[in-house]
């Protein structure tokens, strides 16, 4: 936990290996349209990376294809991937974090990245709904030790135990216990 001016943020270094997707959809740079579209189909994904001599060059998204094929009434079995592909492609290395993802998204304005080894080749790739997952799932979490380790000071209000008004409440096991509760079951 780390505190800064005014706020209180929790960090987390969570590998970026642990969320990517394996085994990403990739296609040649010389495929056609419709191919790179049945493959996302196929792989029920929403774009495939683009590769010349096995090396990342591009991406193309459902995106791409329905504003540079589609919109255009072009034949997607006549147009190549990289005619239409989005590059230069933006990478990530898998040693990299989740944060640091999250940060070249914002800073590139992408919603995806293939995650590359020492030697360029895709072997992942991470969008933000894998990030927003994990996001999710902290935030779960946190919500949830934050509400175990409460103890919340009432001003007054009635014990949920005996039902009598009480200026001292405290929160134990959910409830909102006065001190003479409390102190039956050794709770101070």
């Amino acid at each position: 936990m780390k505190k800064t001016t005014n706020e209180i943020r929790f960090e987390t270094r969570v590998p970026l290996s642990e969320v990517m997707q394996s085994n990403p959809t990739t296609i040649s740079s010389s495929a056609t349209v419709a191919k790179a579209a049945a493959a996302m189909c196929h792989d029920d994904v929403g774009s495939c990376i683009v590769l010349t001599k096995n090396l990342p060059v591009g991406i193309v998204t459902e995106q791409d294809i329905n504003c540079k094929v589609v919109a255009k009434d072009l034949k997607p079995s006549k147009v190549h991937v990289n005619e239409i592909m989005s590059t230069p492609l933006i990478t990530v290395s898998a040693e990299k974090t989740v944060g640091d993802a999250a940060h070249m998204m914002v800073k590139h304005r992408v919603r995806r990245l293939p995650v590359v080894d020492e030697g360029n080749k895709v072997i992942g790739i991470v969008t933000v709904r894998d990030l927003l997952t994990v996001s999710n799932e902290l935030n779960e979490l946190m919500a949830d030790l934050i509400e175990i380790n409460r103890e919340d000071v009432v001003e007054m209000g009635m014990c949920n135990r005996c039902s009598q008004m009480s200026d001292e409440l405290k929160r134990v096991d959910n409830q909102m216990l006065c001190a003479r509760c409390r102190e039956e079951e050794n709770i101070t």
